[in-house]
């Protein structure tokens, strides 16, 4: 096998919301899905075996920070991602474009790429849509990612329209110096709050028939009703027949949302920026273990089956993090991974039985403590 394979097993009959399979060179796994970003080669603070005790599916790697460290080549010479990090999972690489455009100004976005400086050197680097696909085809991830420009939130039409056009472009570049037989490659639609260049994004993008399709340019910033349009505004003009990923989304409500809308797959850095910031995902919403209130709390942080709340309590961990134990965060971190990762599980299952509507507002009403319990 050298592509992806999506198969579409069963529509929620009250919403978009669909089950499916991806098959990969190094595993099938189900959707919806939540991916577990490890930014450097690693999910922070997490083993290749914890990873697997949570159920983590694909995860997600980032091409800039491998770029510069340890190096495309290195990794190369490794055998690819998956041996020199040791994980046995599907990997996708993104594109490192988020990262340039966050190190650049406009001006220095061209027709041929993005200027930028290092962030750990300062060195003057140029990436362009061949560089990046060049890089992530050496990284050997099972899904790469077009080069794209991620404007920032709010732009002028203007020149929403002109970065629409350019990442169109990029993308056949991407795509035509794509080597990497066995990697799929994915197009990225973008277009803002704007319908319109949502549709035309999407559409040119379709056109170049690409093994899947991610929205990016969410979560910059948009109030949520604008990030709800623009999933909105660009899913519906996806093939059914191809998998579909909604980038840097990851709280719990705004999966639940997309979901509806026909997301299949998620990533985000947000549960462990959330445990190093002693934040825990629960099921009546965020709690911070700083708090004083949980100083002598015995009870575990959630009902759930990750491996802290299966051995800890809110009170040692409330100690590890406030005596600065890397621990704490390490526990915080498996059970937040854990949290969004049994959310998208318990979603797969509702919508088998077209319940998910029901789920959905039900887990929406206890987390934002509205039932009343």
């Amino acid at each position: 096998m050298s592509k992806i394979e999506y198969e579409l097993l069963h529509q929620d009959k009250f919403t978009q919301a669909r089950y499916g399979k991806i098959k990969t060179n190094h595993g099938v796994v189900s959707t919806p899905l939540f991916m577990p970003v490890g930014t450097q080669a690693t999910v922070k603070t997490l083993s290749k075996e914890e990873l697997n005790a949570i159920n983590a599916g694909i995860i997600l790697s980032n091409t800039y920070h491998l770029w510069l460290r340890p190096g495309a080549d290195i990794v190369e010479s490794a055998g690819g991602l998956h041996k020199f990090m040791n994980y046995n999972g599907p990997i996708l690489t993104d594109s490192g474009g988020y990262q340039v455009f966050s190190l650049a100004n406009p001006k220095n976005i061209n027709e041929e790429g993005v200027k930028f400086s290092s962030h750990i050197s300062g060195e003057k680097l140029f990436l362009t849509p061949e560089k990046s696909i060049e890089i992530q085809n050496k990284l050997d991830s099972d899904i790469a990612m077009c080069f794209d420009e991620c404007p920032p939130y709010p732009v002028d039409y203007n020149y929403m329209k002109e970065s629409v056009e350019r990442t169109i472009r990029w993308a056949k570049r991407c795509k035509a110096n794509h080597k990497n037989k066995e990697q799929s490659l994915f197009g990225i639609v973008q277009g803002g709050e704007f319908a319109d260049l949502r549709y035309y994004s999407a559409k040119n993008t379709v056109k170049e028939n690409f093994d899947g399709y991610s929205i990016g340019g969410v979560s910059v910033g948009e109030e949520k009703e604008v990030k709800y349009k623009m999933i909105d505004d660009a899913v519906k003009f996806l093939p059914i027949d191809k998998p579909r990923y909604l980038m840097g989304v990851g709280e719990p409500i705004d999966i639940l949302e997309a979901v509806a809308r026909g997301i299949d797959m998620f990533d985000c850095v947000l549960p462990t920026r959330l445990a190093r910031h002693a934040h825990a995902f629960t099921r009546r919403g965020k709690i911070n273990l700083k708090n004083n209130k949980y100083k002598d709390d015995f009870t575990k942080i959630d009902e759930c089956d990750c491996y802290c709340c299966q051995n800890y309590t809110k009170a040692y961990i409330r100690h590890l993090i406030v005596a600065k134990e890397t621990l704490g965060q390490r526990l915080l971190s498996i059970h937040n991974l854990r949290f969004l990762i049994k959310l998208t599980e318990e979603i797969r299952d509702a919508i088998k039985k077209d319940e998910f509507l029901q789920y959905k507002e039900s887990f929406i009403s206890k987390y934002q403590g509205k039932d009343n319990k």
